[in-house]
């Protein structure tokens, strides 16, 4: 496959694992000078003959010191870059833009002391590249990360989104951390079943946790569906909480997952 922009680079699927029939990881060889700040994202393209360019927006997982790319795909019945994403394998090529995107990033915040992750579906995907990177495990003191999916098969990264704490990048970290998934259609999934921002608004969260929210110590970032991220923007507005700029620091930083 040749390219045929420059804003592209042709890489290579090293690795692929799958897990639930919707979700899978994919990880792509780097090029060389691609730099992102963890939370950003980049739009991958594949060359389908008779119909163009396909290409989507997509979080980046991996820490920006990994030596490949890692990202988090949904599978869209029916939708045409997943109909040309997902029979690919490993040793197959694609497109990736050059120039990364995004601002959900810790440094949207210049205070604070509690870092609260809320994401629903592929959404995780930029917190994964967050918490792999020691500058956040540095900055706060207590991180919680809450994940919401429709079952419990769709909780990609469960069990090992916590860095190893032998790891030599994270030798001085000093955040605790709080893994919260939430399942929405399993009636007997043994914790919590709510949306996000019910949860927060009856203080499910916060007892869950058991870290009481603060203007003071809570900053927020939120990734997911855009129902999710406009609904749980709107509960902490309630709350007393506003959105973070760049020319005022604040207690919110979102961006919708797709």
């Amino acid at each position: 496959m040749e390219i045929d922009d420059p804003r592209f680079t042709l890489e290579t699927i090293t690795h692929i694992h799958d897990w639930s029939a919707r979700q899978r990881t994919l990880r792509i060889t780097r090029p060389r000078g691609f730099r992102f700040t963890p939370g950003q994202f980049a739009r991958l393209s594949i060359a389908v003959p008779g119909n163009g360019r396909l290409g989507r927006a997509f979080s980046m997982c991996s820490a920006a010191w990994d030596d490949e790319l890692e990202f988090l795909v949904v599978r869209i019945e029916g939708g045409p870059f997943s109909s040309a994403l997902w029979p690919l394998k490993p040793g197959d090529t694609l497109q990736l833009d050059k120039a990364p995107q995004g601002f959900l990033t810790i440094d949207r915040f210049v205070d604070g002391t509690d870092l609260w992750l809320l994401a629903t579906g592929t959404g995780l995907a930029p917190f994964v590249s967050i918490l792999r990177d020691p500058a956040t495990w540095e900055r706060f003191e207590r991180i919680v990360l809450v994940h919401g999916v429709r079952e419990s098969s769709e909780l990609a990264y469960r069990g090992g989104l916590e860095p190893a704490p032998d790891h030599p990048l994270f030798e001085n970290r000093r955040a605790a951390f709080c893994y919260l998934p939430v399942v929405t259609r399993e009636a007997a999934f043994p914790g919590l079943r709510d949306r996000i921002p019910a949860l927060l608004a009856t203080g499910a969260l916060e007892s869950a946790a058991g870290i009481a929210l603060s203007p003071k110590r809570s900053r927020f970032m939120l990734c997911g569906s855009p129902a999710m991220v406009e609904d749980t923007h709107r509960q902490l507005m309630k709350m007393g909480y506003r959105l973070s700029r760049l020319r005022a620091p604040a207690h919110i930083a979102l961006e919708n997952g797709w």
